[in-house]
């Protein structure tokens, strides 16, 4: 428990600000080097993850860097999926979601390695449905001085790979906050600290609604889960 202690305070450390989620980190170093069953990690893995984004989200909403209007719609699709990628990576064998996990976690470092960012994405024309659920704003950016106009594009196409992204939160027990912020900034065109922001509200919702999954089928361990949330 000390050492978990101590491994999620360093991973909160990193992975608050970066808006991917404490479980993205927590599972595959947890899994791999704690000698817990991977169905008890990823239940607590998506405890963690919850913690870290509800930790941060108030914080986030009141400095202007997380929008509800934005994070909601994509959470609701993504949360109904995560039921169905829980309820997956409980029926099959844990070798199978532990050789998947090696996939997602290595495609992880090829994302993060290949794909550009933009922390400013240049949106000349909002469709039609972003325009309907109004899907903009305004931010102070206190680093660079500035306030920071953004709308987003490409909204069909962003809710659909939500629904993707939801069932890889429920399925790994990584909350996939690696996928939130290259979906919310690259496709759909947010500011880079608003996807960043705002993929820690996605991430609450979602995770919410798959550990539940997790806690009924009794693969929550409370000597796993509190040292993690604690230290997250």
């Amino acid at each position: 428990p000390a050492a978990l202690f101590a491994a999620c305070f360093l991973m909160g450390i990193v992975a608050v600000p970066a808006g991917i989620g404490g479980g993205t980190l927590f599972v595959p170093i947890v899994g791999g080097f704690f000698p817990f069953h991977l169905d008890f990690v990823r239940g607590a893995g998506l405890l963690v993850a919850l913690a870290s984004a509800l930790a941060a989200g108030p914080m986030l909403l009141r400095g202007g860097l997380a929008s509800l209007r934005l994070a909601l719609p994509l959470a609701l699709l993504a949360s109904a999926s995560s039921i169905g990628g829980a309820m997956l990576g409980l029926a099959l064998p844990a070798a199978a979601v532990q050789t998947a996990l090696g996939a997602i976690v290595l495609g992880i470092v090829g994302l993060m390695l290949l794909a550009g960012k933009s922390e400013y994405p240049q949106v000349t024309q909002p469709d039609a449905l972003s325009s309907a659920l109004r899907l903009h704003g305004v931010f102070i950016d206190r680093a660079a001085g500035q306030r920071v106009e953004w709308r987003v594009h490409r909204t069909p196409l962003g809710l659909f790979v939500f629904l993707l992204i939801g069932v890889l939160a429920g399925m790994f027990g990584i909350g996939a906050g690696w996928a939130n912020v290259p979906a919310l900034n690259l496709l759909m065109g947010a500011p880079l600290k608003v996807s960043a922001g705002s993929s820690g509200l996605v991430l609450s919702l979602v995770d919410s609604a798959a550990a539940w999954v997790y806690i009924n089928r009794g693969a929550v361990l409370p000597m796993i889960a509190v040292p993690s949330v604690v230290g997250m």
